[in-house]
């Protein structure tokens, strides 16, 4: 009766251990595939973000790049530019394909859990996409600040002030330069942050109502 028990109790402790083991394994293929999902997901929205904001500026970017731009993205973005074309002068087409990208990236997330709530997942997406827009906004902001210290000559340097520069201006003339450093960089970073936290804190309130 002793040894049963021991046996029992033995069979016991190694099935919780199986257990504990296999979701574990769970969570961290849970976590990979989603790390890929976001990565390859916000790269791909950082070439059509870039794309629409180029259009927007009416700047040219240097030759490598834009050829690169528009074979990532043309096989999404030409599609839907026939159901929605420019209005006003702006490439709606890829601020759509952004939103569609975020769309897809939330739901292949929710898809691994096997959940699909469409009303969150819409939700989610146009967080993401409003995230993603903010983090384009400061990555341009960090490139043109290591240029200027380092090349400010280099050859991509005259596309991203350029792309900056509606960002940029109305700080400067706010925020002259002093000893010649120009600070409205830093603030325009911190002014983005500030939006990214703002945003941050009221997406799980807005999840709350609903």
């Amino acid at each position: 009766m002793l040894g049963s028990l021991v046996l029992f109790r033995h069979n016991t402790h190694c099935l919780i251990r199986h257990a504990v083991g296999f979701f574990w394994g769970c969570i961290v293929l849970y976590e990979i595939f989603t790390y890929v999902i976001d990565t390859v997901t916000g790269l791909f929205a950082g070439f059509l973000l870039l794309r629409f904001w180029m259009q927007v500026q009416r700047v040219r970017p240097p030759m490598n790049l834009a050829q690169a731009i528009f074979q990532l993205t043309d096989w999404l973005v030409h599609p839907i530019r026939r159901m929605v074309p420019g209005f006003r002068g702006y490439d709606w087409a890829s601020l759509i394909s952004v939103l569609l990208v975020a769309l897809i990236a939330v739901a292949l997330n929710f898809g691994l859990i096997q959940q699909f709530p469409v009303n969150l997942i819409l939700l989610m997406a146009i967080f993401r996409m409003l995230q993603w827009i903010l983090y384009g906004l400061m990555a341009l902001l960090v490139l043109e600040a290591i240029f200027s210290w380092v090349n400010p000559q280099a050859p991509f340097a005259p596309f991203i002030r350029a792309l900056n520069d509606p960002v940029l201006s109305p700080l400067r003339r706010l925020i002259p330069s002093l000893g010649g450093l120009d600070f409205s960089p830093l603030v325009a970073l911190i002014i983005l942050q500030v939006l990214n936290k703002v945003l941050g804190e009221t997406f799980p309130k807005l999840l709350a109502v609903l």
